[in-house]
């Protein structure tokens, strides 16, 4: 039997409620480049493709009246998105400058490396790890 050769995560997309909000919230706060940006008329949606580092990451999508996402209680499905930063207290200080707060850092216990989380406009949890 042939096994699946996967190379790597190829984007994560990601539907917002508010799209200039949420295009400001990946490009001015967390720093994503945009690479492309697409309005679908026919849909009455945007498309906007992030990059990160040169790497295409993020796809984001508007879409007329999305139904909300349940983040807590945390609900089935997805849970939530990852970056790796090097010093998470500075990653949390450049946060708190643009008047986000992340939850108090801690540490996975089997790693032993410091994460937090924090959220998008939508409330979809973020985390940032330190490696």
């Amino acid at each position: 039997m042939a096994m699946l050769k996967l190379n790597a995560v190829h984007h994560i997309a990601i539907i917002c409620s508010d799209y200039q909000k949420s295009k400001a919230f990946y490009t001015e706060v967390l720093g994503f480049n945009i690479d492309r940006e697409v309005l679908r008329a026919e849909r009455q949606s945007y498309k906007l493709d992030l990059s990160l580092n040169g790497q295409y990451c993020i796809e984001l999508f508007s879409f007329p009246s999305p139904p909300a996402r349940p983040s807590r209680p945390e609900a089935c499905g997805l849970r939530h998105i990852a970056f790796e930063v090097t010093d998470i207290e500075e990653a949390i200080a450049a946060l708190n400058e643009k008047e986000i707060y992340p939850e108090p850092i801690r540490v996975d216990e089997f790693t032993g490396k410091r994460f937090t989380f924090f959220a998008d406009p939508d409330d979809l949890p973020i985390e940032l790890y330190e490696v």
